[in-house]
């Protein structure tokens, strides 16, 4: 099972010292069968007054951080490291009927997905439902794994990756029509998308694992893809950005119906608008056993 080390370090500059209201981080990976956390440690300079540590509506790790004083530099700096087991979600095992698309979700479950089968964006023409519904079949059934891989792969193909530092997410008909946008945009389009479909999906926020020989866009920062729930094969790993199937190379730390609800690092600070010199963020994913444990 191979070892990742992940690094982030977000560091704001100032003008002159101003103070740091409260600050909310979902930075510790979740863990689980496919993930196991190894260590973990967060650092941040000027040292808060108070640190604590809470789960988020989803089951996400946050840490909340209060401050007193004044300074010119606000730093946070991320070490974690872990095991991280790929998985191949077209080879997970599917409930009985949910092999073929359309299906139904059980009676049980719909209560817990109902929230993420609705959709979040208007769509008044239809047209991201049209975008959608080519993939379906019309010569016969359509398989549900090979529909979800087609809109990954889809998306990989003809759509091309710009980073963006601007916060926030486009509105999917805007990429849509660009054909163009970041991993948080892409993975935004596809979950509307599927909703279309009725499938339930969520938005997901993390790390990326480019490997030595590349062929990854949207690493050197935090990444993001999205989950559909699968009767019997449960949540799946969909990247569009990088046309990936299930988890291999993304490392899990926020889940959340909206991506509103996974934003990385966020928080508030009082001082003149001109008093802002910007941020800077740095990500680095590195195995482990070849790379050691950086020093801090």
């Amino acid at each position: 099972m191979p070892v990742l080390t992940v690094q982030h370090i977000t560091t704001y500059r100032y003008r002159q010292p101003v103070a740091f209201g409260e600050h909310r981080m979902m930075l510790r990976p979740r863990e689980g069968h496919d993930q196991r956390l190894l260590e973990s440690k967060l650092t941040i300079t000027p040292e808060p007054v108070e640190l604590r540590w809470l789960h988020d509506v989803f089951g996400n790790s946050v840490a909340v951080a209060r401050f007193a004083g004044r300074a010119r530099e606000l730093r946070f700096h991320s070490l974690v490291r872990l095991e991280h087991s790929p998985g191949n979600a077209l080879e997970l095992p599917m409930g009985e009927g949910a092999e073929t698309y359309p299906f139904s979700y059980g009676v049980e479950e719909m209560p817990d997905l109902a929230r993420s089968i609705e959709r979040q964006y208007p769509d008044p023409d239809g047209e991201l439902d049209r975008w959608a519904r080519q993939f379906l079949r019309k010569d016969g059934p359509t398989a549900t794994r090979e529909l979800l891989a087609d809109i990954t792969h889809a998306i990989r193909a003809r759509f091309t990756y710009v980073a963006r530092q601007e916060k926030g997410v486009q509105d999917p008909l805007r990429t849509l029509r660009l054909g163009s946008g970041t991993c948080r945009d892409f993975a935004v389009l596809m979950i509307e998308a599927v909703r279309t479909l009725g499938f339930a999906a969520r938005f997901v926020s993390g790390y990326l694992y480019v490997p030595k020989q590349g062929g990854r866009v949207g690493g050197g920062n935090t990444h993001a893809w999205l989950r559909v729930y699968l009767p019997g094969a449960g949540w799946v790993e969909l990247d569009p950005t990088n046309g990936i199937i299930g988890n291999r190379d993304l490392i899990r730390v926020a889940v959340a119906r909206d991506h509103r609800q996974a934003v990385p690092l966020h928080g508030s600070w009082t001082g003149f608008p001109s008093d802002s010199l910007g941020m800077t963020v740095e990500v680095s994913v590195t195995e482990a056993a070849q790379d050691g444990p950086p020093r801090l």
